[in-house]
């Protein structure tokens, strides 16, 4: 007699901007884990370049890859069942998947933490204070967020997007697009002894800086990306204390099947978008 194996709807990216939902095994948990039932999944700018495909990745991806900003009600483990959480995990645009305990993060709403746990931290790395002078450039939804947390600590913020004519120096400069030219347009708004922050996700190749005139005007240039898991979960119950309008952040709800148009939906930046998102 064979025991029947549950199964659960994930999507697998099969090929550059190609993806399809399969029947998978839900994952199984280990004895300091948490099996969450995955209410939603945040699609995240810095897996565009891997939704279009570049030479350096493989396919297909494991089924849910690359979903990293889920948030759920866990069902089975070291949790209390019920629990709705964010979790800091890599397979989330399925309709389950496992976490560690102490990366799991209690939420009263839905809340896609580990992208705001990312605002939190580069907030926290550009020491930013009551009157400092701060521009943000790039105005998605990382740089959404990290401007509103530089106004809640006192700070005058410029909001830089393409169009956006700014002139004058800056104590602190946030880039948050991952592109060359919002990165060159950063550099240019630096003060002297200003901090340069980086804070997009330079995945797509090369980058070129104008170095000279970075030790000319002697500034701090911050990689503000956190590896250090810890530092995900502490920023996450930070963010869960925010009493953030979550609703005006997460503008566009798509199914798992249509996975492929949320990544479009990122890409094109249709009017009033923020940041698009899956329910399984």
């Amino acid at each position: 007699m064979t025991t029947a194996i549950a199964t659960m709807a994930a999507a697998v990216v099969a090929a550059p901007g190609e993806a399809r939902v399969e029947r998978v095994p839900v994952p199984e948990v280990g004895p300091h884990e948490a099996l969450v039932r995955i209410e939603g999944c945040g699609v995240c700018a810095s897996s565009i370049p891997l939704w279009e495909g570049r030479p350096w990745f493989s396919y297909p991806l494991e089924p849910g890859e690359p979903g990293h900003e889920g948030w759920g009600i866990v069902e089975a483990g070291a949790l209390e069942p019920g629990t709705r959480v964010a979790l800091l995990s890599h397979h989330a645009f399925a309709q389950y998947d496992v976490a560690p305990a102490e990366h799991c993060v209690p939420i009263d709403d839905p809340l896609p933490g580990e992208a705001l746990a990312c605002a939190v931290n580069v907030v926290r790395r550009a020491d930013v204070k009551d009157g400092t002078r701060v521009a943000v450039v790039g105005m998605g939804f990382l740089g959404t967020v990290v401007a509103e947390l530089c106004e809640r600590r006192g700070a005058e913020v410029a909001r830089v997007r393409r169009d956006t004519p700014v002139l004058g120096a800056f104590e602190r400069v946030i880039e948050c697009a991952g592109t060359q030219s919002a990165l060159d347009t950063a550099s240019r708004l630096v003060a002297e002894r200003g901090r340069l922050v980086v804070a997009g996700y330079h995945q797509d190749g090369l980058r070129t800086i104008d170095l000279q005139s970075w030790n000319w005007r002697g500034l701090d240039v911050v990689n503000a990306h956190e590896r250090d898991a810890a530092a995900y979960v502490r920023g996450m119950h930070e963010a869960a204390e925010l009493d953030l309008d979550v609703d005006r952040l997460l503008t566009h709800r798509f199914p798992l099947e249509r996975l492929d148009d949320a990544f479009a939906a990122a890409i094109e930046r249709p009017p009033g978008f923020v940041k698009a998102w899956v329910e399984p």
